[in-house]
């Protein structure tokens, strides 16, 4: 695997509310459940990519999302994805 550092990048932790009651809440109200990337405008990812994030080597999971042009400034938007941990 060759990694490629993408800079100006920004990781925000990705939380999910479990469902009451459900064997994942055990006393919390959040699980953090992966992490959301913001990467600059045109970043080019794909579902099959694999990030190192804080370490961690982590999956696109889903597709990512281009936020196009802003209609207020004129300037491009991230490319927004999930990403998860990889396990086994």
């Amino acid at each position: 695997m060759t990694e490629t550092p993408i800079a100006g990048c920004v990781v925000a932790p990705r939380a999910e509310t479990p469902q009451v009651g459900g064997e994942q809440q055990q006393a919390r109200d959040t699980v953090i459940v992966g992490f959301t990337v913001y990467a600059p405008p045109d970043t080019s990812v794909l579902t099959t990519d694999q990030f190192r994030i804080r370490g961690q080597v982590c999956e696109v999971t889903g597709e990512p999302g281009d936020w196009h042009q802003s209609p207020f400034t004129g300037t491009r938007g991230p490319v927004q994805f999930a990403a998860d941990r990889v396990t086994g």
